[in-house]
């Protein structure tokens, strides 16, 4: 029996890459007077490039695009506290994000989210995306001091719902972050497929769109009976 379902954010439940577009967008046009010396589309390309997915903490992308590009006039400290402050304000969910959690709810399947990164940051794009009252537990890594694919933290947010790695189900991108991590410590992993990633992830179900997790779950609670 399914009881819990536990969610990545970045790339699973949040269109990072979609989001970090607007973003920069947004950023570039909103300082402009440090930033227009620079063709808008470089600074965009540069930034994907050195963010490197979201596995690059933004301090040392914006050193590096204020010694390319001889930004002046603002430190990376003041970039990094925009970014902070104003990534939340582009978030984009993926399709279908609300009607599958809704759809969790109403089949009383508790919900769980475990993402590494900045406390400040995903919890603020948690509450832009408006998914903070469906969950029962959210673990950030910078709050809990351990990260995915760290067992304890998934460990940490079954015990926090009281319920068994067996009953459980682990969605996200990543293929050792997420898939392999959630699969170690017993749950049923399902992989968020990411072009990005061309080897074969060891998942035991593979989704590309979050709709698609509905019969999945009907699938095994019709096996577990």
């Amino acid at each position: 029996m399914i009881k819990a379902v536990l969610f990545d954010l970045d790339g699973t439940l949040l269109d990072r890459d979609a989001s970090l577009k607007g973003f920069i967008d947004a950023q570039y046009n909103r300082l402009h007077t440090f930033l227009g010396h620079i063709a808008k589309k470089d600074f965009k390309a540069r930034f994907v490039a050195l963010d490197a997915r979201g596995y690059v903490w933004k301090d040392k992308v914006y050193r590096q695009l204020i010694d390319e590009f001889e930004i002046k006039g603002m430190t990376w400290e003041e970039l990094l506290d925009d970014y902070v402050t104003q990534f939340s304000h582009n978030c984009i969910p993926f399709p279908n994000m609300i009607e599958l959690l809704e759809y969790l709810q109403n089949q009383k399947i508790l919900l769980g989210m475990i993402s590494n990164g900045s406390a400040a940051l995903q919890y603020s794009n948690i509450q832009a995306l408006g998914i903070e009252k469906y969950f029962a537990t959210i673990l950030i890594s910078e709050k809990e001091g351990i990260k995915k694919p760290d067992a304890q933290i998934f460990m940490k947010s079954m015990e926090n719902l009281a319920v068994k790695p067996t009953e459980s189900i682990y969605v996200g991108d990543h293929p050792v972050n997420d898939v392999q991590a959630s699969r170690n410590v017993g749950m049923t992993a399902i992989w968020k497929k990411d072009i990005f990633w061309d080897a074969p992830v060891q998942a035991d179900f593979i989704i590309e769109d979050l709709a698609e997790l509905k019969p999945i779950i009907e699938q095994l609670q019709i096996g577990n009976h």
